[in-house]
């Protein structure tokens, strides 16, 4: 199974494609996406996702999976972290993969073991699980391989748990979908 993994930004966004082959973790390609800084945000999302949508096209990954929004005090930055989340979920549907979100704190915990884990141990572990070398890999494209990661964990635990049937969820699919995985939980 081969995993395209991103960490979202409009300055730089993190890409991580990993191959999840007989229980062992392979780097195929990883990067950052570095748009023009003399163009608008409008622009700037379609040169992330032309380079988003050439990766997955070359590559042909078999999932895909994405950092969720995280929101500290600047709402602008949220804002624009969800335009590219945005657009990433876009190239992905075009390139019809399906699709995890994990939570910067599940990411974290599913990698390093700790969900408030430190970049630099996010990044250590990294280089760990990939047999990495690269000193001058920045955060941004460690965090896109430990997201890519993250969702084979997630993807493997699940089809182990069901008798090794590949199992896909769906995160978020509404409450709906909950209630008819979970009709006991609710009275009505």
């Amino acid at each position: 199974m081969i995993i395209f993994g991103v960490d979202p930004g409009t300055m730089c966004t993190g890409f991580g494609i990993v191959k999840h082959d007989n229980n062992e973790l392979t780097n195929i390609r990883s990067g950052i996406i570095v748009p023009p800084s003399d163009v608008d945000i409008p622009h700037k999302l379609e040169f992330i996702y032309n380079e988003l949508n050439k990766l997955m096209r070359k590559y042909k990954p078999d999932e895909f999976s994405i950092e969720t929004a995280f929101y500290g005090k600047n709402i602008q930055s949220a804002l624009k972290i969800g335009y590219v989340r945005g657009i990433s979920l876009l190239a992905a549907v075009h390139n019809g993969l399906p699709t995890g979100e994990y939570s910067p704190r599940e990411i974290k915990k599913s990698v390093v073991g700790n969900g408030a884990a430190s970049k630099d141990q996010v990044q250590f572990m990294i280089k760990k699980l990939l047999y990495l070398k690269n000193d001058n890999m920045k955060f941004d494209e460690s965090d896109a391989l430990a997201v890519a990661i993250c969702h084979c964990f997630k993807v493997n635990s699940a089809a182990y748990k069901n008798g090794n049937k590949a199992v896909k969820t769906k995160k978020g699919s509404g409450w709906k979908a909950y209630l008819d995985a979970n009709p006991g939980k609710v009275i009505e």
